[in-house]
């Protein structure tokens, strides 16, 4: 789309409607960089990270409370693990469905309920004779999930719709880059809980207290999600829906303007102007997903993102795991109590350093390049390096141990790194930008579904793979497949197209296309009254 420069143009009576669209769109396309819907999207994948890593902290305390032996059986463990990744996955389907369906504005804030009941609930959970708490913690982690499936399609598609053409790869970067902050957080708030319990570890043999601290750092995740819940229920509907899927020409205009004024009134008792734009059916989506030129991209986007959650959930839900496993921060105390102490704190210190070296910068540096060098050169330079990177980890695994227990960590950050400065960032704009309004949350959904489905295998396969042969002993093989998924999304890359600097309706074929179903519906009433016509003379 031509990028027009007098915003003033939208509300000209003068214009056609598709002109008029033109116009408001045009608004959004070349507003300054915002932070409004940053902040409220941001805060939002900000708790999404802090629930799903947190229990990588908390899993080793509940083991240590509930569970025979003070460590949880492998399918304690998995079941913790896996039941956020398989609520996010019903979550990304339901809800961006849903965001198509009946509106972004009007399921805005509704997964961040499902999140704050199901943190609440998961905080409070009890243990008894008709209530195993690992079953209450799995039910509740997998409504979590649902919650924060939803977010994924609908913090994406609404600051999609709503950025400005230039710095749309930015915006929706530093929404999904509050996840490293989450990370983070979580880590620190393990660290400080495990800190402030100290002398009560070391004084108690039956280390009761650690059931205070695991519902500490579980329940805190529901603080940032009680802040965005007012504004996500209080903003706008995008632009771009109301204007194609709701059709109403004249609140379109109002939602545009909230980019530049930050005010916004629902206009009230005046005829709706419609847009001819063509109607979301079930048969309209086969047939748009039946061109492959509309399938591979759809096909690329998921893939992409399927194989880069398999390496990049395999690390991230069991960096204790690998940590320990490495032996890097293991306690080397006598004391039992000593030792619970000391294996709690370096795990929360090993996940520190962990976020900060590599999750966290990756992130940010992406921000930096996103709208220069563009989606496509960052996901495909990722993948690359993210392939070599677990050949030399896979493979090497042994070797870099016995040297160097640092130069395996630096290499495990440099992971981290690189699937941030790479395809887990990317994974997440591309969708959010290349499909069409009617099916871009759906779309965007269906995508980030197939990522949560590489979460899902990678969990379990780690669970049932890693002890082969031993405890731990198998690990250098998960990350040698891990290097294979890599290389496999190399070549999913080349399916999608570029993005950078072009609007939304150039990207998914709208740019003309009211235009075009203006001229149909102009020829239908045409065909229809030139039959009446001849209808009327004949029966003359």
């Amino acid at each position: 789309m031509s990028a027009l420069r007098v915003p003033q143009a939208a509300h000209d009576s003068n214009l056609t409607a598709a002109q008029r669209r033109r116009a408001a769109l045009a608004e959004v396309d070349n507003a300054p960089f915002g932070w409004y819907h940053i902040k409220i999207a941001g805060v939002g994948f900000f708790t999404d990270a802090y629930d799903i890593f947190a229990i990588n902290m908390c899993a080793s305390m509940i083991g240590l409370i509930y569970s025979k032996g003070g460590t949880l059986t492998a399918n304690q463990e998995l079941g913790l693990k896996v039941a956020t990744p398989v609520g996010t996955l019903v979550g990304q389907l339901l809800f961006g469905w849903l965001a198509d369906v009946v509106g972004r504005k009007r399921m805005y804030g509704v997964e961040l309920m499902l999140i704050i009941v199901a943190t609440f609930g998961q905080a409070l959970a009890g243990h008894g004779p008709g209530a195993n708490i690992f079953g209450v913690l799995i039910c509740w982690r997998f409504i979590m999930g649902v919650g924060i499936g939803g977010d994924y399609p609908l913090s994406a598609i609404i600051t999609s719709e709503f950025a400005t053409t230039k710095y749309r790869g930015r915006m929706m970067n530093a929404v999904f880059a509050m996840q490293g902050f989450g990370n983070l957080a979580a880590a620190i708030t393990a660290l400080c809980v495990t800190s402030g319990f100290k002398s009560v570890i070391l004084k108690y043999a039956d280390h009761h207290h650690v059931d205070y601290m695991w519902r500490i750092i579980i329940g805190l995740g529901i603080v940032p999600a009680c802040i965005a819940l007012y504004y996500r229920l209080t903003i706008p509907e995008t632009p771009r829906y109301t204007m194609d899927i709701e059709r109403d020409l004249n609140q379109a205009e109002q939602d545009a303007d909230f980019v530049k004024t930050g005010k916004f009134e629902k206009i009230e008792d005046q005829p709706v102007e419609r847009i001819e734009m063509p109607k979301a059916t079930r048969r309209d989506f086969v047939r748009h997903y039946s061109k492959w030129s509309n399938f591979k991209v759809l096909f690329g986007c998921a893939y992409s993102w399927f194989a880069l959650d398999i390496a990049f959930y395999g690390l991230g839900l069991n960096s204790s795991i690998i940590l320990t496993a490495i032996g890097f921060g293991s306690s080397h105390a006598t004391d039992p109590n000593q030792k619970v102490y000391d294996n709690l704190f370096n795990t929360a210190v090993g996940n520190i350093i962990i976020s900060i070296a590599g999750l966290v910068p990756g992130y940010w540096v992406s921000f930096i390049f996103i709208d220069s060098w563009g989606r496509k050169p960052i996901q495909l330079m990722g993948f690359i390096l993210l392939t070599i990177i677990f050949i030399i980890m896979g493979f090497g695994y042994s070797t870099i141990l016995t040297h160097s227990k640092g130069a395996f960590v630096f290499l495990y950050c440099l992971a981290n790194f690189f699937q941030n400065f790479g395809p887990n960032t990317t994974t997440f704009i591309i969708p959010g930008e290349v499909f069409p309004t009617r099916y871009r949350s759906t779309s965007h959904g269906i995508s980030a579904a197939s990522g949560k489905l590489g979460a899902i295998v990678a969990q379990v396969g780690f669970a049932r793979l890693k002890d082969i042969g031993g405890k731990n002993a198998w690990i250098n093989h998960i990350l040698e497949i891990f290097a294979l998924f890599m290389l496999t999304g190399i070549f999913s890359t080349f399916l999608v197209p570029e993005t950078k600097g072009r609007t939304l309706e150039e990207l998914n074929g709208e740019e003309d296309i009211e235009d075009d179903y203006a001229a149909q519906h102009a020829k239908a009433v045409a065909d229809s009254a030139s039959s009446d016509k001849e209808a009327r003379a004949n029966l003359s």
